[in-house]
């Protein structure tokens, strides 16, 4: 029998809980898992009486035991920042400049954070490029004290899209080429960029949670219903004028395909951020995975506006799976259990990525209880407290020496370094407005798509934009036509009677979520033509 592996999986709105074996030095096997839905948003004050119930509730269901069990948490807790640091001075020096740029860059004090680094190859200088890693020390002790509390023993915290990261590569492996893992969860996307030694991590504000609410605007209804709609009928538009004949099914398809592109935009400034920063190049492919990616045609959505190979993220096509696991509802969970088994594979040791947020006062009491033997002998007790006494005494000098190595390092860093971070700056500011005037154009040329697409809805057969001018739609409309629109009308609404631009209006007043009612407003209205056959209006709007 292979050794058992715990991990759990945190994120925004659910944990996953899973069961893993280990048979061979790097051969996993799925036992069993567990899906449950949080409470509430998980914070530093709650996570005790949020976690403990949906966690206690997959371990009855599933017959999980307590154990050793290592974490992943949501990529929205934890501050990535990448650095370029030089190896002069060995690895004393190393760590006492990565320590500085913790200080320098993560916006909280360091006594206040958990941090850990990783090295990602050398750059074009000579120096190490550095992925540090920190997250705000009171959430992980919370996180930690509530799976205590449960029996658990926690080894290791991991952060989700790296990983997520992990699981790619183990699975599919490394050829060099770089690829981008996108993990698209309720409240926000972590995005990572995966070329050989080279890695680039963000995270993205825009989620599932964006699309209920949109939907939810749409057709005014609360966030469970919106949900619900979103299951239920929800798919990513393909850019048609109309695309389904179920009308509630086309409008909350278009809500997505709306959210999707500015998540797109957001993706295309990250790529040039990380190809003009880090040096890298052009994504080749992208895996998906996180629940909203279950969205119906979201992979030809990026495929099509991305311009790369799309597929999805599936530990299980190397990870293998137990015989108590219902493998149709294991093909409907996989894409929530991608960062569950990349903390398996970090487990194992391997994946290439190594980050570990373990509180230290974890740390500190595994080592005291592994140097403290049990000891009868009262001579033995007395070594054990002068060995303590001197140990104290060495790590207060210890720490003074470090201390003032640490200040030496900063006046050094000053100096070396001031001529490249005003260079690193200016460049920075170069690529970041660059990438926003791309960021702006490819909104801009979605949002005018969208925007004349919704005015299109609103019209009656016989009826045309004629010309759009900033936020003047002037319409025409074969005056037959309109005729037997207002007769319709009116007999659907018990003889009320209006016009045809004010039909047009009331039906654009009902796109609340890009179109502020209160400013449609008709102007301009009369008949052209010969003998008057064709009427002209023309509707001011106001965008959202």
């Amino acid at each position: 029998m292979g050794k058992k592996l715990l991990t759990l999986d945190i994120g925004a709105s659910r944990v996953a809980l899973a069961e893993f074996e280990q048979s061979g030095k790097d051969s996993l096997t799925l036992l069993k898992y567990g899906i449950a839905q949080l409470a509430a948003p998980l914070d530093s004050g709650n996570a005790d009486a949020i976690l403990s119930p949906a966690i206690g509730e997959i371990m009855r269901e599933k017959g999980i035991k307590p154990g050793d069990i290592a974490v992943s948490v949501s990529g929205q807790m934890v501050f990535p920042r990448f650095a370029a640091i030089p190896m002069a001075g060995g690895m004393d020096k190393f760590e006492q400049m990565v320590r500085y740029e913790v200080e320098q860059n993560i916006p909280f004090p360091i006594d206040e954070m958990v941090c850990d680094r990783q090295i990602l190859g050398d750059t074009e200088d000579g120096d190490k490029s550095v992925m540090i890693v920190a997250a705000k020390l009171e959430q992980i002790e919370g996180i930690t004290g509530a799976l205590s509390g449960l029996g658990f023993n926690p080894v290791l915290v991991d952060v989700a899209p790296i990983a997520a990261t992990n699981t790619m590569r183990y699975v599919y492996g490394d050829d060099g080429s770089p690829v981008i893992m996108l993990d698209i969860g309720a409240k926000t996307t972590s995005l990572v960029i995966a070329e050989g030694e080279k890695l680039y991590n963000r995270t993205i504000p825009i989620g599932g949670n964006n699309i209920n609410r949109d939907i939810g605007q749409a057709l005014g209804v609360g966030s469970v219903e919106a949900e619900q709609a979103k299951l239920e009928k929800g798919y990513v538009s393909q850019g048609g004028v109309v695309e389904d004949e179920d009308e509630v099914a086309d409008r909350i398809s278009k809500v997505c395909r709306a959210v999707l592109t500015r998540l797109h935009a957001e993706i295309s400034r990250s790529v040039n951020f990380y190809r003009s920063q880090q040096g890298g190049s052009a994504p080749t492919k992208l895996y998906l995975t996180g629940g909203t990616a279950l969205l119906p045609q979201i992979d030809t959505f990026f495929a099509e506006n991305l311009g790369i190979e799309v597929a999805f993220l599936n530990p299980f096509e190397r990870i293998g799976v137990g015989g108590a696991v219902d493998a149709d509802q294991l093909g409907a969970d996989t894409a929530m259990l991608a960062s569950a088994s990349g903390v398996a594979v970090h487990m194992i040791k391997a994946g290439p990525f190594d980050i570990n947020l373990i509180p230290p006062a974890i740390i500190e009491a595994k080592a005291e209880k592994a140097k403290i033997p049990l000891v009868a002998a009262g001579g033995a007790m007395v070594v054990a407290a002068l060995v303590c006494m001197l140990l104290g005494v060495n790590k207060e000098q210890n720490a003074l020496v470090a201390e003032l190595e640490r200040k030496e390092a900063k006046v050094n860093s000053y100096k070396s370094f001031a001529t490249k971070i005003a260079a690193g700056e200016k460049a920075v500011a170069a690529a970041k407005e660059e990438a926003d005037k791309i960021g702006a154009l490819l909104f801009d040329r979605e949002k005018t798509v969208i925007r004349m697409r919704l005015v299109e809805l609103a019209l009656a057969p016989g009826m045309w934009i004629e010309s759009w001018e900033g936020n003047k739609v002037t319409i025409r409309g074969w005056k037959d036509k309109l005729d037997e629109l207002v007769k319709s009308d009116a007999e659907a609404n018990g003889g009320k009677q209006r016009t045809a631009s004010e039909i047009v209006v009331s039906k654009l007043k009902g796109r609340k979520e890009l179109i502020e009612d209160e400013d449609v407003k008709i102007s301009d209205m009369k008949a052209i033509g010969r003998n008057g056959n064709v009427e002209q209006f023309t509707v001011e709007i106001k965008f959202k």
